[in-house]
């Protein structure tokens, strides 16, 4: 998950490129998940076989091999520090064994950090995709954002994340930069979000710009 602190969306929302640098093997569909809290520290793992891919009745799955993920997180306050949030994610997909085309497992891994203090809250994301398969690029994810409380009705963020698609564009790093702010105002039951985002060299191909409102 993206864990960078935002108002409302995340900075990828709404652009072209929205699967660059998120992490997780094993997806949301077909999987089973366990879930579960240790001495202050929360394990969520997932598993699935075979593709993750919805299909309806009677039909058959996509393409697509096992995988599984785990993620532990932790509350700063049962390490003294109050208003930190952190933790580590891991996982790996099947790329399958059609011969030349890959040479292992593709594998996720992601850390976080979020602080919070007084009306503010800071966030730090890293992250690394491992393809292991030719033709595809690895990915290198740096993010940051920054949220504020106004008053208890009005709250705003802005974000950056930096996605480097590891040899993409004739063999050489292209780095797709997001970046986008979010304001959200609650009343009662009642919320009032928007945000704008943009990226540049969206998907790591050079020149392909997006932006949403």
């Amino acid at each position: 998950d993206d864990k960078t602190p935002t108002a409302a969306e995340e900075i990828w929302d709404g652009l072209d490129s929205t699967d660059a640098g998120r992490v997780g093997a094993a997806g949301s569909s077909g999987v089973v998940n366990y879930v579960n809290t240790f001495s202050g520290v929360t394990l969520n793992a997932a598993a699935r076989k075979g593709s993750g891919t919805s299909n309806s009745d009677g039909a058959t799955s996509g393409v697509g091999q096992g995988a599984w993920d785990f993620a532990l997180t932790a509350d700063g306050s049962s390490m003294g520090v109050d208003g930190l949030a952190l933790g580590v994610g891991y996982g790996e997909k099947e790329n399958g064994a059609a011969a030349g085309t890959s040479y292992g497992d593709a594998e996720h891994m992601t850390a976080f950090a979020n602080y919070s203090v007084g009306p503010a809250t800071f966030g730090y994301q890293m992250s690394y995709l491992e393809a292991n398969k030719n033709g595809t690029d690895d990915q290198e994810v740096e993010a940051f954002g920054v949220a504020f409380n106004v008053n208890e009705n009005l709250s705003i963020s802005y974000g950056e994340r930096d996605v480097t698609h590891k040899g993409a564009g004739a063999s050489s790093d292209v780095t797709e930069k997001f970046d986008g702010i979010a304001v959200a105002y609650t009343m009662g039951s009642m919320k009032i979000a928007g945000n704008m985002n943009e990226v540049s060299d969206s998907a790591g191909v050079a020149g392909a710009n997006d932006s949403m409102t």
